[in-house]
């Protein structure tokens, strides 16, 4: 393995994980912690993998290596989160972790001895609050399509009229079409605790995941199986402690729900630290404040966890920033005088059908598309391909039309190979 050694394995390994779904870029941090996490035998293997989704026949076929070495190579990446299975059946596929949601989430949700959490908590910690790295790189463009979007709390809405609000928008609902429930510590509060700015008092044990997602952890040893019972206590305790609720982007086989505090959480810092709004896509909801019920308290503007009301104590009017403001109904749970209203927006936000659409339109919005579409690393016409289709997908007149709502739709069908 001796030829595999040094630092060029482990750049090409953060280029290949710059190639996901969210972007990477490189620093000495980023070295550090790809050295600490993976062998030279995995980086080697990440860096030779397909991107996208692979059954172990195909990845044994782009890598070269033998079967029984492949298999045990991707258990143990796998048991770290650094590789996700997908089992379907029988059937069980291979893709490479994204950094978020993925190699940070996982690596912060082990707790079997084997790790030095604090020393992992300081190095991601190090690189995700640089807010020239990870989030200008992958929100500093305008990008819109977010692995995470606010839920409101369905309380919030009982008192504000007449409003529409979907399944897939229902925290209640995902829980109780679920099969499978699962809870793990969240890796935010975890890394925060270690670090010494987790402010709350809330637990660590906090993520919660459904169905697939949360048989992998369980399988994994990085999440418990428990009742719908208890995932139901958890929304209870996150509403009484004004947690901002984040579930899977996508409206069909919703995989999680966050219960993120503003202290902690490293989306709502993306927010309310670094100003990027779309880190976390909004609900379908906006805080308005009723002017002449409003009594200037400031428990609204002291509950907000992304900082978007402006304090109205000195005699101005409490405002609320629409375009911060994720419609979480955090605000309104916590207004004494009932001046605080979630009303429907004027235009709905966006949200994709499913984790195949929003994993598409996040790869083309951050310019990785071409690496799904074309992922074997070590053919030549793939790596033209690459090069060729994604200087094209990249002219902002093609993204802008294939995201539009006009093209959106034929341009995913097509994807699927169905018809549009």
């Amino acid at each position: 393995m001796g030829h595999l050694v040094g630092k060029d394995l482990y750049r090409n390994l953060g280029r290949k994980i710059d190639g996901t779904t969210a972007r990477t870029p490189w620093n000495e941090t980023l070295h550090q912690i790809l050295v600490k996490l993976y062998t030279p035998e995995e980086a080697d293997l990440i860096v030779r993998m397909p991107y996208g989704v692979s059954t172990l026949a195909q990845i044994e076929a782009v890598t070269q290596i033998e079967g029984s070495r492949l298999q045990r190579l991707l258990d143990g990446l796998c048991d770290k989160g650094l590789v996700l299975d997908i089992r379907a059946g029988d059937e069980c596929r291979y893709t490479v972790s994204p950094l978020v949601i993925g190699i940070f989430e996982f690596t912060m949700m082990r707790t079997r001895g084997e790790l030095d959490s604090a020393e992992w908590a300081r190095l991601f910690h190090d690189y995700l609050q640089d807010g020239t790295t990870y989030y200008r790189s992958n929100w500093g463009s305008g990008q819109k399509i977010s692995p995470l979007r606010a839920l409101p709390h369905e309380e919030a809405l009982e008192d504000s009229g007449h409003v529409e609000i979907l399944d897939y928008e229902k925290a209640g609902s995902i829980v109780s079409s679920a099969r499978t429930c699962a809870v793990g510590i969240c890796s935010c509060r975890h890394e925060k605790m270690h670090v010494g700015e987790k402010r709350c008092d809330v637990p660590l044990e906090t993520c919660t995941s459904f169905d697939a997602a949360a048989e992998t952890l369980i399988r994994h040893g990085m999440a418990r199986e428990v009742s719908r019972e208890e995932m139901n206590d958890n929304l209870v305790r996150s509403k009484e402690q004004g947690l901002v609720l984040c579930a899977d982007n996508v409206r069909n086989d919703i995989s999680f729900i966050c219960h993120c505090c503003g202290c902690c959480c490293n989306v709502l810092l993306g927010v309310s630290r670094f100003g990027y709004p779309n880190v976390v896509v909004s609900s379908n909801y906006i805080a308005r404040v009723e002017e002449d019920d409003c009594i200037r308290c400031g428990e609204c503007v002291e509950s907000c966890p992304v900082n978007a009301i402006k304090d109205g104590q000195n005699g101005d009017a409490t405002e609320v920033d629409e375009s911060t403001c994720l419609g979480c109904g955090v605000c309104v749970l916590s207004c004494q005088t009932g001046a605080m209203k979630l009303l429907s927006r004027e235009q709905r936000t966006y949200c994709p059908e499913d984790t195949f659409e929003r994993v598409i339109l996040q790869s083309l919005e951050q310019g990785t598309l071409q690496n799904l579409l074309f992922g074997n690393p070590r053919k030549l016409s793939h790596s033209f391909l690459r090069g060729f289709v994604g200087g094209f997908l990249k002219l902002p007149p093609v993204k802008r039309a294939l995201l539009g709502d006009q093209l959106r739709s034929r341009f995913l069908s097509t994807l699927r190979g169905s018809p549009g």
